[in-house]
């Protein structure tokens, strides 16, 4: 019971200032007269026959594909690497600069020579949220890695507990904290690259049908949109947090134990 209670005081929390907010805004704009600040309830009505239709199946779905695609795709390649480089100190070294150099690079400006050679496809889009939502999973992973602790990874070493079985019981299950965090900063990282990747060459897509919206003027629909992206990061945001209570279910149990909460 008690979970269920702290889970419906973390949502309520959660929409309150939502909810607030909303409200000021329909009231602020009710007698609007700006074109290009529409009354809210003219892009909620907007909102339902937009999207409720068939651009659900067209724009929303292909976004929300690729979205997940890259998202999995840095999630992996970032823990695979991270664990790679944080548990090798001679690897790390040496490919350090290389790492610096690329991660400075922003993935937008990537955009144009990925296009160049992955064409304009769905593969190009997902290749620029992997490149730029792998950074904060890669660096989280490898300072978790680094961050073993010592008189743990003796202990399993005097057990025989190496290779696939240390990396499971002991390496992945200490660095889980901060991977975790890294997935959160990446997913938010992935939203913003999914969007700009469809507003460059793109035929589908939520950023395509938000752009296409702003160039034809057509305003309640381009805010429509643009509402439709805060609800999918809201609700994705959500769905992690279930995700990483499960996860980390025995961390936050330690971390209260250790503080003296029940």
């Amino acid at each position: 019971m008690q979970p269920v209670l702290r889970w419906g005081r973390t949502l309520g929390y959660a929409l309150t200032l939502p909810v607030v907010l909303v409200t000021l805004w329909w009231v602020w704009s009710a007698d609007s007269t700006n074109y290009y600040a529409p009354p809210l309830q003219t892009i909620l009505t907007t909102f339902g026959d937009v999207w409720f239709s068939e651009r659900l199946r067209a724009d929303v779905l292909p976004s929300v594909t690729r979205l997940l695609i890259g998202y999995t795709g840095a999630v992996v390649v970032g823990v695979g690497l991270g664990v790679l480089l944080g548990a090798n100190r001679t690897l790390r070294r040496v490919t350090e600069p290389v790492l610096e150099f690329f991660r400075a690079i922003p993935p937008p400006a990537l955009i144009p020579i990925l296009f160049l050679f992955a064409g304009i496809g769905d593969t190009a889009k997902v290749i620029v949220i992997i490149s730029g939502a792998v950074w904060p999973v890669l660096l989280n992973t490898v300072e978790g890695v680094r961050a073993v602790d010592d008189v743990l990874s003796d202990t399993s070493r005097s057990y025989g507990v190496t290779g696939l079985a240390r990396l499971r019981h002991l390496v992945l299950p200490a660095a889980s904290p901060q991977i975790v965090a890294g997935m959160r900063q990446a997913l938010s990282i992935s939203i913003i690259l999914m969007v700009i990747s469809e507003m460059f060459a793109s035929t589908n897509g939520l950023g395509f049908s938000v752009i296409q919206f702003q160039r034809s003027f057509a305003i309640p629909e381009m805010w429509s949109g643009i509402l439709l992206l805060g609800l999918l990061g809201f609700v994705l945001s959500l769905l992690f947090q279930l995700f990483e209570r499960r996860t980390l279910r025995w961390y936050h149990g330690l971390r209260r134990s250790q503080l003296g909460e029940n």
